[in-house]
């Protein structure tokens, strides 16, 4: 049996964790792999969550380690993060003997490449964004500061020299692909697997929704049968364009005025008010709310189109959202945006929204006549669209192939 470590920044008892971790890892283990996931859990999250991902992992042979997420002071408290990491990396690796590390971008691709480089374990590189690029488009790097400036550098070359050292890489967009096949440091045999952020299809299911508890989830909600809902699911700010997604749900609820906007939101539920009122979209057309992962499905069925807005921007180029997986499967048609990642190929390819080219009143406009109209679009084909392309089973035999090409 192969082991495995796999290293995340972010926590698996964050909403990423749970559906962009976990369910990989598990379904690998039918191939015979074994795993010890290392991540850093935020305190607040941890204490609230940690028995529920226990109770995820225990069917599986996954050992799960956690340790301290820092915040503060900024930078600094990464610095710590790394050199805590490392540690119990080695300590780790000096008791189970790691065949490979799996990592993801960023400050775990830091201790892959120094195990690939120290150790001589064998490195998948899972470049799930452009980390350094995306830290300054998120406008969390300013590069006018010299600091700032430093540490983007820094990133940078790491970037390069975890390509130049990785056994096989992974990323989630075709458009990834082509970027990082022309870089200088990219060698040519190394694998590349292109792996979108994949939607768990059984639990994404309308047909699985139970009609009483949408029901009385309706009821909760205040949403009666002649609402129209429009759907937002997960974080906002940095890269997701609330303000135009504010302007965007003001213009179609001047159109429809029975529109509703659903947020499945984990947090800022006060700014989502806030901007909503400022957009002139009055408390009671928005309806704010967080879920566990397995209930948001029954959140998403109540949606007759979802809208997200993304920075398009060179970092994006590398992103699969996941919410986007998860709405087609729930057969539910986007309203988004173009350039971003492989999205509107995937959009026009299986007919499941509206991609919008620019992000203004006109296209608002235009997009709030297009959905004014009966509706245009086939659940069941969106749902099936969603299952060729983001299925987590297909997603699971693409790792499959890629650990096999590098551990033997």
């Amino acid at each position: 049996m192969k082991n495995i470590l796999f290293i995340s920044y972010d926590g698996m008892t964050d909403p990423l964790g749970q559906s962009q971790v976990i369910p990989y890892l598990a379904g690998l283990t039918k191939y015979g792999y074994q795993f010890t996931i290392l991540s850093c859990e935020k305190p607040g999250k941890y204490d609230l969550h940690k028995n529920y991902v226990e109770d995820i992992l225990k069917p599986f042979p996954i050992k799960w380690v956690p340790i301290l997420y820092h915040k503060n002071p900024p930078v600094l408290s990464s610095v710590y993060d790394v050199i805590m990491l490392k540690r119990k990396a080695r300590q780790l690796h000096e008791k189970e003997k790691f065949d490979m590390v799996h990592t993801r971008p960023g400050v775990p691709a830091l201790i892959g490449l120094w195990m690939k480089k120290k150790l001589g374990v064998k490195f998948l590189n899972d470049i799930r964004e452009f980390y350094a690029d995306s830290r300054v488009d998120g406008s969390m790097w300013n590069t006018k500061n010299i600091f700032y400036k430093w540490i983007y550098n820094f990133f940078k070359e790491k970037e390069q020299e975890a390509v130049a050292q990785s056994d096989g890489i992974v990323c989630l967009t075709y458009a990834a692909e082509k970027i990082i096949k022309e870089w200088v440091q990219y060698k040519k045999q190394t694998m590349v697997e292109v792996i979108p952020c994949s939607v768990d299809i059984n639990l994404f299911d309308p047909a699985k929704i139970d009609i009483e508890l949408k029901r009385r989830l309706k009821g909760g909600l205040k949403i009666t049968d002649t609402d129209f809902i429009v759907s937002y699911l997960g974080s906002i700010g940095g890269w997701y364009l609330t303000d135009q997604m504010m302007q965007f749900c003001k213009i179609l609820s001047d159109k429809i005025p029975a529109a509703k906007f659903l947020f499945i939101s984990p947090h800022q539920h006060e700014l989502i008010y806030e901007t909503a009122e400022r957009f002139g979209i009055s408390r009671e057309h928005i309806i704010v709310t967080h879920a566990r992962r397995h209930e948001v499905p029954l959140l998403l069925s109540l949606s007759d189109y979802s809208v997200f807005f993304i920075k398009s921007c060179y970092s994006k180029k590398s992103s699969s959202p996941t919410k986007h997986g998860e709405i087609m499967a729930m057969g539910i048609p986007v309203i988004t945006n173009s350039g971003v990642g492989d999205v509107a190929e995937i959009v026009e390819k299986y007919q499941s929204g509206i991609v919008l080219e620019e992000l203004n009143e006109q296209a608002f406009l235009s997009a709030s006549n297009f959905v004014l109209k009966e509706s245009h679009f086939n659940k069941t084909s969106i749902r099936n669209g969603a299952i060729e392309f983001y299925n987590l089973e297909k997603a699971v035999e693409k790792y499959h192939s890629i650990y096999a090409s590098i551990m033997g």
